[in-house]
C-alpha cells in the first residue's frame, strides 16, 4: 500500500479515528491512577504509564494484524468489532481504578488496567491497518499524544457533542464490515459482487446505528405496568438516584409538564 495514497491516508484517518473514540476510557484510567500522586509526580505517571501500555499495544496489534491473516479469522473479527461498534453507544461504563500514592504503583496500575481494557482498541485498529505494520505504529503514534495531553478536552468534547460517539460508531462498524467482506472465505464473491459488498456495509452500519438508538431509547423510557404503576429504568434510577423508599410529589412546571419531585421518608 502506497504511503501518498488516498487508500493509506483514508485507512491511517480511520485507525486515528478509532484510537481516539475508544480512548475516552483509558485516559480516565490514567488520570484516576495518577490522581493522589504529588503534582510534580503526576507527569512522570502519566508519560511512563502510558509509554508502557502503548509499548503493549503495539505489540498486541501487530500480533493480531498477523492473527487476522490466518482463514476465517478476520470474518470472526469483524464479528465482534460489531458488537464492539454497539457497546460503545449502548455502555455506560462505570471506573473502578484505585489512585496509587507510590510513583511505581501508579505506573503499574496505568500498563494494566490499560492492558486489560485495550482489547476492542487492538482489534478495532488491526482490522482497520488492512495488514499493514506501519499503519498500526504511525496510526499510534498520531494518537497516543493527543490521548495523553488531550484526553480532558477531547473527553470534554465528546459530552458537548455526542455525536463525535455515533461517528466513532460508524467508522468501527464500516471497519467490521469491510473485515467481514475481506475475510478469504467470503473475499471473491464480494469481488465479484461489489454491489452485494456496498448493501452489506451499508446494512452493518445502519443496523449497529439504528439499534443503538432503539436500546438507548428504550432505556430512558418510562412503562406503565398492568397494574397502572411506572416502572423506571434502570438508567433514569441510577441517575436520578432513586431509592426503593423513595416517595414522590406530582407538579406540573411552566411548560405544562408533569414533574415528579423526590422527597425521603
Amino acid at each position: 500500500m502506497d504511503w501518498l495514497s488516498a487508500t493509506f491516508l483514508i485507512a491511517l484517518l480511520n485507525i486515528v479515528v478509532i484510537d481516539l473514540v475508544l480512548a475516552g476510557d483509558n485516559a480516565i484510567v490514567i488520570a484516576l491512577a495518577a490522581r493522589n500522586l504529588p503534582k510534580e509526580q503526576q507527569k512522570g505517571a502519566i508519560i511512563w504509564g502510558t509509554v508502557g501500555a502503548v509499548v503493549i499495544r503495539i505489540a498486541a496489534t501487530l500480533a493480531v494484524v498477523w492473527l487476522l491473516k490466518l482463514p476465517a479469522l478476520l470474518l470472526i473479527g469483524g464479528l465482534v468489532l460489531i458488537w464492539i461498534a454497539y457497546k460503545l453507544l449502548v455502555d455506560n461504563k462505570d471506573h473502578d481504578i484505585s489512585a496509587k500514592p507510590k510513583l511505581a504503583d501508579a505506573i503499574r496500575t496505568i500498563i494494566i488496567a490499560d492492558a486489560a481494557m485495550g482489547f476492542d482498541n487492538v482489534i478495532a485498529v488491526a482490522g482497520a491497518s488492512h495488514g499493514s505494520f506501519l499503519l498500526v505504529v504511525l496510526g499510534l503514534i498520531i494518537s497516543v499524544p493527543i490521548m495523553v495531553w488531550g484526553s480532558t478536552l477531547f473527553i470534554k468534547l465528546v459530552d458537548r457533542f455526542p455525536i463525535i460517539i455515533w461517528i466513532g460508531s460508524a467508522v468501527l462498524a464500516y471497519t467490521a464490515a469491510k473485515m467481514i467482506t475481506e475475510d478469504r472465505f467470503v473475499a471473491d464473491y464480494f469481488h465479484a459482487n461489489p454491489v452485494v459488498k456496498w448493501m452489506v456495509v451499508g446494512v452493518v452500519v445502519i443496523g449497529v446505528l439504528a439499534l443503538a438508538y432503539l436500546k438507548k431509547k428504550s432505556a430512558t423510557t418510562v412503562h406503565i405496568t398492568d397494574s397502572g404503576s411506572l416502572a423506571i429504568p434502570e438508567v433514569l434510577e441510577k441517575v436520578a438516584n432513586i431509592q426503593p423508599n423513595d416517595s414522590f410529589t406530582a407538579s406540573r412546571d411552566k411548560d405544562g409538564r408533569l414533574v415528579l419531585v423526590k422527597s425521603r421518608s
